[in-house]
This record gives structure tokens, C-alpha cells and sequence, in this order.
């Protein structure tokens, strides 16, 4: 099985794998829709400072694939604490993939993964 999905929430690991790409983000995208509805909207209060909900990082979707050991495409799915998603490339040095008008994270990584075959 070449993709995996490795989904990261509240000091939870669960992965998957997926023998193609399309089942692999269909998964990404039915998990993070799942995620993004139960989001606890609220504010963390650290003593120094207060951090809002939108730059909270309630859960982490990572789509790492086609090679098992090395794989050439990593990217993934942030999951705020407001609710809202933002896709990006990479692992360590994350690029946050540009959404078009009108356009979802999970359209959006679905495009630039299929521009990149």
C-alpha cells in the first residue's frame, strides 16, 4: 500500500494506507469534514499571552506517498480550532498550498497533488 494518511488530534495517531491516490484523499477530506465539525471554538489563555481558536491547530491530516520508506509528495491538511482547513506541502518546511476562488482545502491539495504527477 503505497499512500498513507496519518491523522493527529488531541495526542491521538491513527493511520491508514491506500494502494492510490484518490482513496487516499477522499479519506483526508471525509476525515477532516468530520474533525472540523466537532472543533471545541475556543480560546486557549496561556499566562503570556491568549491564543484564539484560528491560530490553534486542532487537528493534523498528513498524506505521505507513493514510496514507503523515502516518499516524494508529503502534504496534508491543517484542521484550525475555528473550524476552518488549510492544505499544505511538505513536512518540517510546510508551504501552505493557495487556494483559488471559491475553492476548498481539500480541492486545492487535490489540484496541486494532480498538477504534480
Amino acid at each position: 500500500m503505497p499512500w498513507k494518511v496519518t491523522v493527529r488530534t488531541e495526542g491521538k495517531v491513527e493511520q491508514q494506507r491506500f494502494g492510490e491516490l484518490d482513496p487516499a484523499l477522499d479519506a483526508v477530506e471525509a476525515r477532516g469534514k468530520a474533525l472540523a465539525d466537532g472543533v471545541p471554538d475556543k480560546p486557549i489563555d496561556a499566562k503570556y499571552k491568549q491564543f484564539e481558536p484560528v491560530q490553534q491547530v486542532f487537528a493534523r491530516l498528513e498524506l505521505a506517498g507513493p514510496e514507503r520508506l523515502l516518499p516524494s509528495v508529503r502534504a496534508g491538511i491543517d484542521v484550525r480550532g475555528d473550524g476552518s482547513t488549510e492544505a499544505y506541502l511538505g513536512r518540517v518546511r510546510r508551504a501552505v498550498v493557495e487556494q483559488l476562488k471559491g475553492e476548498t482545502a481539500y480541492e486545492a491539495l487535490r489540484r496541486t497533488l494532480a498538477s504534480a504527477k
